[in-house]
């Protein structure tokens, strides 16, 4: 009776991660889709902790260990998130992501002693053990590499990259392979220790495998781990045959590999060539002149204000700059200071914008910004033609022309916004240091660009005032 209770649980729990999923790829449905699949989520584990009997009918004990382990985990959870800041999401993310690989590498070694235990070194089901190494290596990779990955967005961990670095990982990713396959088919007697070894060469090819890997290319590791994780996860629901946790992994591993190639794509590179290509040290140089040539052009608030308040149509470009500074919610106040005015307002949102995925359709959400004004790339860049006025507030790499102009350029036939094309450009900068992609940026050297240096909160809040002045 309760194994079929539990299998209908292990539905619902389900069918809401599928409706979750859904529900994510819109802004105005993501916070309730997050919620239905938290729901289920929640439902699978306490079914699984009340209802669960293994194949002798015993169900599960330790029930100390099992909800103190809970009750930490939620706490660290909860605080985590609520004093993350938003410019901090994207590492937070790595963060969780590579939990998610460390239970599914635990669950395979707990599962590989277990598996020992019961049988004879030599006479392991091949089938099993199979299932166990490839959630070991996974597990260990997304886990190891997420961590790294954690450490260079938040700057504890620099690009290192020795001189012969693919052929390492492949040599050493062909190496790891290969005692598995020998392991997993010859069972010999020293099966354990090969174990600890592919333990220990996949947490070694985890760290050689994100390194080398430079910043602008961080998004899209960060999502190819996250699908990692999920393959990883559904081994485990294998182990266990809980259909729950394999549906769960298959879904996010799945979801992990669209996402990947649908930002591969927005950058107009293949994935191989993210993984070997090694672009984006995060160069921080100042510039004076671009190659062609060109001067910088400043303006002030006051002039920035006048051109905003008179203009017919405004396009605000959001970066990871409009993040740092915590600056949305002036942004948006800017917004709706220009519309009370008469002037259209629009967001234009590049697919890699930020520092991860929806990064920043996240933040301006959460200042309250229309959902119906988030414009993407595809959409908005037919319309830079008929604006007056585009604002790019931070941002960098997304429209840099040189994708467009420079063959010689690592970001060329990356897709950008074409803000070029509007009548006026005011760009928000600090300064004059380069991208996160570390390459000049032409856009700032063009005659109808001017720069507006400052602190971009700072800065808004000036054109803010200016603009009620006038």
């Amino acid at each position: 009776m309760n194994s079929n209770i539990l299998q209908l649980i292990y539905l619902v729990g389900s069918v809401s991660f599928m409706i979750g999923l859904k529900m994510l790829s819109k802004p105005d449905t993501a916070r309730k889709g997050n919620l239905i699949a938290a729901f289920g989520m929640t439902v699978a584990i306490f079914g699984t902790i009340f209802l669960y009997e293994n194949n002798e009918g015993m169900s599960l004990h330790n029930y100390g260990w099992i909800f103190g382990g809970l009750i930490i985990g939620s706490i660290l959870g909860t605080l985590s998130a609520k004093k993350v800041k938003m410019t901090q999401m994207p590492e937070m993310v790595s963060l969780f992501n590579g939990m998610g690989g460390a239970c599914a590498m635990l669950i395979s070694a707990v599962e590989f002693t277990h598996l020992t235990h019961n049988h004879e070194i030599g006479a392991l089901p091949q089938g099993h053990l199979l299932i166990i190494m490839l959630g070991l290596i996974i597990g260990s990779i997304s886990f190891v590499g997420s961590l790294v990955a954690w450490g260079k967005l938040s700057g504890r961990v620099g690009d290192k990259t020795l001189k012969i670095q693919q052929v390492v990982n492949i040599g050493l990713l062909i190496l790891i392979l290969g005692i598995a396959c020998y392991t997993i088919l010859a069972g010999p007697a020293e099966t354990v220790t090969y174990f600890y070894v592919i333990w220990g060469l996949s947490v070694l090819y985890g760290v050689l495998f994100v390194m080398p890997i430079g910043g602008a290319d961080m998004p899209v590791v960060i999502s190819l781990l996250n699908s990692f994780t999920g393959v990883a996860a559904a081994m485990g629901g294998f182990l266990y045959d809980n259909k729950v946790m394999l549906v769960g992994g298959i879904l996010v591993g799945s979801a992990g590999t669209l996402l990947t190639l649908v930002m591969c794509k927005a950058m107009n590179r293949s994935l191989t060539n993210v993984l070997i290509g090694n672009f984006g040290g995060g160069s921080t140089g100042e510039a004076s002149t671009s190659p062609s040539g060109g001067h910088i052009r400043e303006i002030n608030a006051g002039d920035t204000a006048i051109l905003l308040k008179y203009a017919n149509k405004v396009i605000i470009v959001p970066g990871y700059g409009l993040a740092v500074a915590q600056a949305q919610h002036v942004c948006h106040e800017l917004e709706e200071l220009l519309e009370s005015e008469g002037v259209g307002v629009k967001y234009a949102i590049h697919p890699v914008a930020g520092r991860m995925p929806g990064h920043m359709n996240v933040l301006l959400a959460e200042s309250n910004v229309s959902y119906d004004k988030l414009v993407e790339m595809e959409n908005i860049n037919p319309e830079f033609t008929t604006t007056d006025v585009v604002l790019v507030v931070g941002a960098n790499d997304v429209v840099n022309p040189a994708a467009k102009t420079d063959p010689s350029s690592p970001i060329y036939g990356m897709p950008i916004l074409d803000v070029e094309n509007a009548k006026n450009i005011i760009v928000m900068k600090r300064s004059m240091k380069a991208g996160y992609a570390g390459i000049e940026n032409e856009l700032f050297y063009q005659p109808k660009t001017s720069m507006l240096f400052g602190d971009a909160k700072a800065t808004l809040t000036k054109l803010v005032n200016e603009v009620k002045a006038i």
